[in-house]
């Protein structure tokens, strides 16, 4: 599909959520933090979310009523949820792609992360890597709510920088020393 003649640029500063239509481009620049794309590619809708965190701390839910904030990866998927029902689609129709969880300070002798993907919550909030918590998070809460995860490119070390085209679909990622990676080979690990 060709780019349409007006497009509305969105940047995602960290914690900020956003779901547009076709005449949308969404970027965001990550380091620790991760970015779960979702896109719906009969209805060409989708959104982006730039989460810093897995969860809200404990103290702060149990405040008796509290918004949804995107800094935090569990309500930043109930955000898309809300979106999903919104335009009356399925979860399990939607393309998910996750970017992020790097190490923003490989050369520091801090303890490794303790979570994988297919971590338990409780092991995710014991883990004291950030970066290891927000990558594993996101496999969880997909499982969760019925999101598939077609591709990603999370861990490693230093920053991304992500450009999410929702009229096609494409997802363009740059981190130095990487060559330019669009959809077709994203899944392809950690370079």
């Amino acid at each position: 599909m060709h780019k349409p003649e007006h497009v509305l640029d969105i940047f995602l500063q960290p914690g900020e959520f956003y779901f547009g239509d076709r005449d949308t481009r969404i970027r965001t620049l990550l380091g620790s933090c991760v970015s779960v794309t979702m896109w719906h590619p009969t209805r060409l809708i989708g959104g982006m979310c730039h989460y810093m965190l897995p969860y809200r701390s404990a103290q702060k839910t149990s405040t008796r009523q509290y918004k949804l904030d995107g800094r935090y990866a569990e309500e930043a998927m109930l955000m898309f949820l809300q979106e999903v029902v919104r335009h009356d689609t399925d979860p399990r129709k939607y393309v998910v792609k996750v970017f992020g969880g790097g190490d923003m300070f490989p050369a520091s002798k801090k303890k490794q992360g303790i979570c994988s993907p297919n971590s338990s919550k409780e092991e995710i909030v014991a883990c004291s890597n950030v970066s290891c918590k927000n990558a594993a998070v996101i496999h969880l809460l997909a499982r969760q709510y019925g999101f598939h995860i077609a591709a990603e490119h999370m861990g490693g070390a230093g920053h991304r920088n992500i450009i999410f085209d929702i009229w096609s679909g494409h997802v363009w990622m740059r981190k130095p020393g990487v060559r330019i990676l669009s959809q077709e080979n994203i899944a392809d690990g950690k370079n």
